[in-house]
């Protein structure tokens, strides 16, 4: 363990033998480190905090402190972050509230860049990128492998769906569908599937093709929901792409979807 002088950690933390502490940092009691995780000068995690192993943390970052809700009275709620994150320079994570899950969590192999801010009860799942200064409200979920532009601020209670993608400077109102690209300052719109990061993400020709169809029966033939969905069950060979599309924009969304 390699912890600088200036550094203060309570002695009510817990902290793998190999994790590593810059100058300035402080880690208070409660906090779990673990394995490999390397936590840059100046930086504070505090609070009822998990870290897996191997994360990156860059200086000036904060973890764990109050969320920023005006009913929050104190009441004992968590972060949970896991194995192999980037968390770069000035990033934000605050813990959960009472009245929301209780517990603000981050997956695997997550990559914030500077001054991202992650609020409250947010859930963000695995091998998501969110840009610099990407801001999420409370209670936001954000699917695997999504990526948020820069600049981005996401309304409290949105869902963004797995592989989607928020172009830069966009302001987010609604859920976002799973693998699709969407972008609007006023007002992010659908702008048809994430063809380049699907590609990427190797999925095969037949999903790509079922997603396509499913976006021009949903979105550009003006049927209902009912209709739409069961006119994609009729017309498009199943793959679990399309099953995951109906099942998103069948929920009882709170915001609603993005058109």
């Amino acid at each position: 363990m390699r912890i600088h002088p200036t550094a203060i950690v309570s002695p009510k933390a817990e902290l793998a033998q190999d994790v590593t502490i810059e100058a300035y940092s402080i880690i208070g009691p409660g906090v779990v480190i673990g394995s490999g995780t390397e936590v840059g000068h100046h930086t504070v995690i505090e609070g009822d905090t998990t870290l897996g192993e191997n994360n990156r943390i860059f200086p000036f970052v904060s973890i764990g402190l109050a969320p920023q809700d005006i009913t929050y009275a104190g009441e004992p709620t968590k972060v949970s972050i896991g194995d192999n994150n980037i968390i770069r320079e000035y990033v934000t994570i605050h813990r959960g509230t009472a009245r929301g899950r209780t517990i603000t969590r981050i997956g695997e192999g997550v990559f914030l860049m500077a001054y991202a801010h992650v609020a409250h009860d947010c859930q963000v799942e695995n091998g998501v990128l969110m840009a610099n200064a990407a801001t999420l409200g409370g209670h936001v979920e954000v699917g695997q492998c999504a990526v948020l532009g820069g600049i981005v601020a996401i309304h409290q209670f949105v869902r963004i769906g797995d592989y989607s993608c928020i172009g830069g400077f966009s302001g987010v109102r609604m859920d976002i569908p799973p693998y699709m690209l969407a972008t609007g300052a006023l007002g992010a719109k659908l702008h048809g599937p994430n063809l380049i990061g699907l590609k990427r993400h190797c999925f095969s020709a037949k999903s790509i093709q079922g997603i396509k169809k499913f976006y021009r029966i949903f979105w550009r033939s003006g049927l209902s929901l009912n209709e739409a969905v069961k006119k994609a069950r009729e017309e498009i060979e199943p793959v679990p792409e399309v099953e995951k599309l109906i099942e998103f924009v069948s929920f009882n969304s709170i915001r609603g979807i993005t058109r």
